[in-house]
């Protein structure tokens, strides 16, 4: 099984869809294995967004995510990358298509409502920043067996 991190940011929590992401990923068969609310440090933050440093949105982007609480997660399941980021849809809300999480409450590129790790190299460096080893709970869903074959 492959693990990736996920996050509603801080559009998606004050706009309250923390319970809807969430609830989309779970439905779909993806195991929740670590979730926290927190709020990002600048210094986080510039790791996090690390290949972006050189853009002009750089600091923007910075300032909005660090503005205010978001909820990380690692979720485990089969492909959970590729799962993931179709589910969210395109970066662009005005590009996702309906059913998808920016197609159904994103309005503009800006605030997008959630992350997810582009790669299984990422997933892994981007849990590795937002979770200790200690935070992620390893633990066997009965439900599997009929998910998975």
């Amino acid at each position: 099984m492959e693990r990736t991190y996920a996050m509603v940011k801080p559009d998606g929590v004050q706009r309250g869809l923390v319970s809807e992401v969430i609830s989309r990923f779970e439905r779909r068969g993806l195991k929740i294995i670590g979730l926290k609310i927190m709020n990002i440090s600048h210094e986080l933050a510039k790791k996090h967004y690390a290949e972006h440093k050189d853009k002009p949105f750089f600091n923007g982007l910075i300032q909005y995510i660090t503005s205010g609480p978001v909820v990380a997660m690692v979720l485990e399941g089969k492909s959970a990358v590729v799962m993931v980021r179709e589910m969210m849809g395109a970066t662009n809300p005005q590009e996702a298509v309906p059913g998808t999480i920016r197609g159904d409450f994103g309005i503009d590129i800006g605030r997008n409502i959630v992350h997810g790790s582009d790669t299984l190299e990422n997933a892994e460096r981007e849990i590795g920043l937002f979770f200790d080893k200690h935070e992620i709970v390893e633990y066997k869903m009965d439900l599997n067996s009929w998910i998975y074959e």
